[in-house]
This record gives structure tokens, sequence and C-alpha cells, in this order.
């Protein structure tokens, strides 16, 4: 269903999967920490590197993803409240608090696969 808030001055069209994407997309997470700590996201929110977010490029903000370390198996369930990555290649960057969860930190990215939780 197609949002419109002429109060915030913002409509957001009902979500389409991307051609290509969806349920399962599988690629190459990173994260963001403190560089960015309070920096406001697309989505209006500061930035906590402490809460359980993430960066897409298409998905609609409040979007909840399961984001599984395909090398580990540990997964995080994270709310979409900004977009990128704006490295090529990735197809997810999330907060500092879910990358520790994931094993991220130490190596800066890994394959993961994305599901759309809700």
């Amino acid at each position: 269903m197609d949002t419109i808030n002429p109060n915030q001055g913002y409509y957001q069209p009902a979500w389409q999967p991307p051609m290509g994407q969806g349920v399962g997309m599988v690629g190459k997470a990173s994260y963001y920490a403190q560089q960015y700590q309070g920096r406001p996201t697309a989505s209006g929110e500061p930035y906590n590197m402490y809460d359980m977010t993430a960066a897409h490029r298409d998905l609609p903000f409040g979007t909840l993803l399961r984001v599984t370390n395909l090398q580990t198996g540990r997964f995080v369930i994270v709310r979409v409240n900004d977009r990128g990555p704006s490295k090529p290649g990735r197809i997810v960057d999330v907060s500092w608090a879910a990358a520790l969860e994931l094993g991220l930190v130490q190596h800066g990215s890994a394959d993961v696969q994305v599901e759309i939780v809700r």
C-alpha cells in the first residue's frame, strides 16, 4: 500500500522487489560505526552504532531483515533506516552492533544472505 504523509511532506510508493532481488539476496555485507555516530540517516533518525539497524539501497525504511553470515551461520535481525551501501558489490551495510554479532568487525565484510522478515 502506498504511504502518503502530507504533514511530513513525503510519499513512499508500495515496495516492489527490484529485478533479481527479494527473499534470499546473497552478497557482501559491511558495516559502519564510530565515524557516523549521531549523524542523520536517510530516514532522518540519528545513526546509533549500538542499534540493530542497516542501510539498504531499495527497501523501505522500517523493513526488518534477517542477515546471516554464510561462513559462520550467525544471524541478526536488523531494521532498515538508511540508504547504502556506497561501495560497489555490497548488498547491505549493518550497524556496528549487528556487525559484532555477525562476526564482521574483525574482517570488515563477509558473504551474507539477506531475507525480508517483514
